[in-house]
């Protein structure tokens, strides 16, 4: 699963961690987390993420 990194504070999403303080399990790509999902540092929506090149 591809990591996805936010446009506007540099936080990384990763599936294989999750984000467990906000309900997101282990293994949940980011397709498929929920559209109100937000960055958890800086409060950006999902459309201001984009794929990380490793």
């Amino acid at each position: 699963m591809k990591k996805y990194v936010c446009a506007l504070c540099g936080y990384v999403y990763d599936p294989a961690l999750g984000e467990p303080d906000d309900g997101i399990a282990p293994g949940t790509a980011f397709e498929d987390l929920p559209d109100t999902w937000t960055c958890p540092v800086c409060g950006a929506s999902k459309d201001e993420f984009s794929k990380k090149d490793n």
